[in-house]
């Protein structure tokens, strides 16, 4: 048997690979976090199929419904909201499963980031503007930041940044960066992008905090940062500079 650790998207139920989709769709088990995935996802296990939430159980509970499997021979779908390499707490399955000689295999999902940049319908790369996307997150209700991973140090580089489970944060994010990005620097709250209850509140680094207040947005939301939010500008990519060559197919 193997655990498929499947990255569901940003909420979208149709933002999942169909690797993911069909993986859940015929795994015996499918353990789902679901506070962040939509149970129109879940719905595609076949019948009979045991179907767990795991948002209110422990690590230990997750494991033990992986070692329950793996006794009977039955493959599992873990399904992470996003992408299983960022910010899902999956590390430690990982580890919980090696250490067991569990079989695992990693199913990539569209991360929020990803998810935030084509609802607000930018590119998080502009050139001569912003080249580099950094993702980070602050220290909050969740484990603590490392110390060297400031939030001055993290955009010293004054790429586009993405900072997770920041929402309550919009304060210190304004105040921080603004000597770095300028008061004028664009910036987007997105909550639940993708989602039905989908909203998106665009400022600078100089009102966001205005903006922001009378939706009360504190979870499940992604803070997006960076000159690359305003476009090009008078700089195009060079990709489709008129004279430059093309590497087209030969035809055979």
């Amino acid at each position: 048997m193997t655990v498929y650790f499947i990255g569901a998207g940003p909420g979208d139920p149709d933002l999942i690979t169909v690797r993911g989709r069909d993986l859940i769709a015929r795994c015996p088990v499918c353990l789902y976090a679901g506070s962040l995935v939509p149970k129109a996802l879940v719905a595609h296990a076949p019948e009979g199929a045991r179907v767990v939430d795991t948002a209110p159980l422990d690590l230990d509970a997750i494991v033990a419904e992986f070692e329950a499997a793996h006794a009977g021979g039955l493959d599992v779908a873990r399904v992470h909201s996003g992408d299983p390499s960022i910010y899902g707490a999956t590390a430690e399955q990982f580890a919980a499963l090696a250490a067991r000689g569990v079989p695992y295999e990693i199913v990539p999902g569209v991360p929020a980031f990803a998810a935030a940049a084509a609802r607000l319908g930018v590119e998080l790369t502009a050139p001569e503007v912003a080249q580099t996307i950094i993702l980070s997150r602050l220290s909050g209700r969740a484990s603590a930041m490392p110390e060297h991973e400031t939030i001055e140090a993290v955009a010293a580089s004054r790429g586009t940044l993405a900072l997770h489970l920041a929402a309550r944060q919009l304060p210190r994010i304004a105040a921080e960066l603004t000597p770095l990005y300028g008061a004028d620097c664009p910036v987007a709250l997105v909550a639940r992008a993708t989602w039905p209850d989908e909203l998106i509140v665009r400022g600078t680094l100089g009102d966001i905090v205005e903006k922001a207040a009378p939706h009360g947005v504190e979870r499940t939301a992604l803070v997006l940062v960076g000159r690359a939010l305003d476009g090009p500008g008078d700089r195009a990519s060079a990709l489709y500079e008129a004279g430059r060559p093309r590497h087209l197919k030969r035809e055979t």
